[in-house]
């Protein structure tokens, strides 16, 4: 299911004219991948199905405009169990919730058109606030986000919690200035940027594990969505080095990718 999404996203940057996509193919792929309790595994079958997949199912048929392969009630029902007493959401029923989980489930209710959207899934004032509430608290003295509470910042969380504030429509209320600052401070003079402040791309990281395991500080999974945090939170300096192009959250794109998907992925009518 992630492949899917991704391949998708990968020939819309390369502006593919999708002449050559199995649209109904897609459509039962996804169909098959979806559980009985309305979650979406990776592939037929496999037992690893949570909100990460159920974000992908609803971007790519959002950008197919064919619901048909997704049962929404049963959908949205798993969405509305992954919410927990904080107002965020956790990757299955009853566990923690996390920024990335809650940006897969707040897109996945934007990302339904309205005629579709049963109204007993929509978020309620006070659910809403609560979710609100929690995004913002995750945002550290130091200026990044945090993906569960009590935890420290990560620059990957930057766009998570970002992005759901800028789905909710109440971005205003982020402190773009120490986003953009701790997210600089996460940069490495080579380039690239790091998941938190004193980690570096390339820098080995040895773990608390026996034996001891060396990993990599950063990756380009933490420069993108850095770099996508501040596309859609700038800071208000006006520092045109932090100019990027501005981002279509739901996608997950730049606004010409996403829009060139929406154009061209769906099949062409006669």
């Amino acid at each position: 299911m992630i492949m899917t999404y991704t391949a998708i996203q990968s020939l819309s940057i390369l502006r593919d004219d999708f002449a050559q996509l199995d649209r109904s193919g897609i459509v039962r792929f996804i169909q098959s991948c979806q559980e009985e309790d309305g979650s979406f595994s990776t592939t037929p079958g496999a037992e690893d199905s949570d909100l990460r997949m159920s974000y992908c199912a609803f971007a790519i048929s959002s950008m197919l405009d064919d619901w048909s392969g997704v049962d929404l009630p049963r959908a949205l029902a798993f969405v509305k169990h992954c919410r927990t007493y904080e107002g965020g959401y956790g990757q299955a029923p009853h566990c923690e919730a996390q920024g990335g989980t809650t940006y897969c489930a707040l897109a996945c209710l934007a990302l339904v058109p309205r005629e579709k959207m049963p109204k007993q899934f929509l978020l309620s004032s006070p659910e809403r606030a609560k979710t609100i509430r929690w995004l913002l608290q995750n945002q550290n003295l130091a200026g990044g986000f945090s993906g569960r509470t009590g935890k420290e910042p990560d620059a990957c969380y930057c766009f998570w919690c970002g992005a759901s504030l800028e789905i909710l429509g109440v971005n205003i209320l982020v402190n773009t200035d120490a986003l953009a600052s701790f997210i600089g401070r996460c940069q490495y003079k080579f380039g690239g940027i790091a998941k938190a402040l004193g980690e570096h791309p390339g820098q080995p990281r040895v773990t608390r594990v026996r034996p001891p395991l060396i990993t990599l500080a950063a990756d380009p999974y933490h420069t993108y969505l850095a770099s996508a945090a501040i596309a859609i939170n700038p800071p208000n300096s006006g520092d045109p080095s932090w100019t990027l192009q501005p981002l279509d959250t739901l996608i997950n794109a730049s606004v010409a990718t996403a829009t060139w998907a929406r154009e061209h992925v769906p099949a062409r009518k006669p």
